[in-house]
């Protein structure tokens, strides 16, 4: 049997003068909104790019929530098994 699912991940932005910041949510299909933030600071010396604030934000954001999400899946684990679980990336 073969099922498909869909996760949905937003991210938004906001910049202010050098700063990026990310944030991003991710509903699982139990309900379960997981979110993180992420930031990045452009460097005085460095060009104007502000795709490249939002991928390092978005980067770092996305990085936060992997974390949060390999430990909701220990928990999830060690709930049914009654066995501390260690997931690692």
């Amino acid at each position: 049997m073969q099922t498909i699912v869909g996760w949905h991940v937003d991210l938004e932005f906001e910049e202010v003068d050098k700063k990026t910041r990310a944030a991003c949510m991710l509903r699982l299909p139990d309900g379960t909104e997981m979110r993180a933030r992420g930031h990045a600071t452009r460097h005085p010396d460095d060009p104007e790019q502000l795709r490249v604030g939002e991928e390092v934000a978005a980067a770092r954001a996305l990085n936060a929530l992997s974390r949060e999400l390999m430990q909701k899946a220990g928990h999830d684990i060690e709930e049914v098994t009654h066995v501390q679980a260690h997931p690692t990336m």
